[in-house]
């Protein structure tokens, strides 16, 4: 009675060991793909900011700043005889 007993509760625990390692496979394959798509956003992140840093230096270049100053501002350089000179 007692062997039958110990041995029904060793299969249970076996079973209780088998399932939780199923379930811990389980959960480590989906965190596996979570983080695989967190990591893929992160890489579409940089390739976007890298995008916009070089679209920043474009927009801020100095001939097309002083494209826009001329055009829409209607503004000219000065002539030599216009600029004065401020001595501290």
């Amino acid at each position: 009675m007692f062997k039958s007993l110990s041995l029904g509760l060793l299969v249970l625990l076996v079973m209780a060991s088998a399932i939780s390692v199923v379930y811990s496979k389980h959960l480590n394959r989906k965190m596996f793909v979570e983080l695989q798509q967190i990591n893929k956003s992160i890489d579409e992140l940089n390739i976007e900011w890298g995008r916009l840093q070089l679209e920043e230096g474009a927009w801020s270049d100095h001939s097309r700043l002083e494209e826009v100053a001329r055009t829409k501002l209607n503004m000219i350089l000065p002539g030599i005889n216009s600029v004065v000179y401020l001595k501290p």
